[in-house]
C-alpha cells in the first residue's frame, strides 16, 4: 500500500492473534491539535504516502493546519473504495468498457484497465412496483425487473467478472446506504 513512511508511523496492532497494519497519528507533530475530520485525512495521507503524489510535505502541511490561515497547499485524499448506486455506476462501467476497447484497438492490454480503487455498485433505484399487497409481490416485481432490464444486468455481470475489484449487488437487496452499512462497509 504505502511505499514511504517518513514519520515512522506505520505499525502493527495485534488483536487476538490477528495482525492489522495501522498508522499512528502521534508520530506526526501537530496531529494532536487537529479536529477529528482532519485526523481522518491525516491517517489517509500516512497510509498512502508514496513520496511522489503524497509526500512528507503534504503530511506536514496538514499537521500544521491553521484554521485562520488562507490555504496554500492542496491535500490529496485517496479513497479506500468507491460505492455507487445504479444510475451513477452503469455509466462508469460503460466508460471502463469503452476504455478497454480503445486500449485494445491501440495494441495495448485491455485487462490493465480497471478501477483504481475497489468499486461496488448497488442496484437499488431502478426497481418499479408493478405488483403489491400480496406475499409474492417482491418476487414478481423482481422477475419483471429482470425481464425489463435483462441486457443491462448481463452487461453488469460481465463487468463484475471482467474488472478487478468491481462488484455488483443485485436489485432486491435494499437501498445503497443500508446495503453499505449492513454488508459492504469496512473499517480502517
Amino acid at each position: 500500500m504505502t511505499a514511504a513512511d517518513s514519520f515512522g508511523s506505520k505499525g502493527v496492532l495485534d488483536v487476538a492473534g490477528t495482525s492489522y497494519e495501522i498508522f499512528r497519528l502521534g508520530a506526526v507533530e501537530g496531529a494532536e491539535k487537529l479536529p477529528f475530520s482532519l485526523k481522518v485525512l491525516l491517517e489517509n495521507l500516512l497510509r498512502t504516502e508514496d513520496g511522489a503524489n503524497i509526500t512528507a510535505d503534504h503530511v506536514r502541511a496538514l499537521a500544521g493546519w491553521n484554521p485562520e490561515a488562507e490555504p496554500d497547499t492542496e491535500i490529496q485524499f485517496t479513497p479506500a473504495r468507491v460505492i455507487m448506486q445504479d444510475f451513477t455506476g452503469v455509466p462508469c462501467v460503460v466508460d471502463l468498457a469503452t476504455m478497454r476497447e480503445a486500449v485494445a484497438e491501440l495494441g495495448g492490454d485491455p485487462k490493465k484497465v480497471n478501477p483504481l480503487a475497489p468499486a461496488e455498485m448497488v442496484i437499488d433505484h431502478s426497481v418499479q412496483i408493478d405488483v403489491f399487497g400480496n406475499a409474492g409481490a417482491l418476487e414478481r416485481n423482481m422477475e419483471i425487473e429482470y425481464q425489463r432490464n435483462g441486457e443491462r444486468y448481463q452487461f453488469l455481470r460481465w463487468g463484475q467478472t471482467a474488472f478487478d475489484d468491481f462488484k455488483v449487488v443485485p436489485p432486491g437487496m435494499g437501498i445503497v446506504h443500508q446495503v453499505n452499512l449492513e454488508y459492504l462497509a469496512r473499517t480502517v
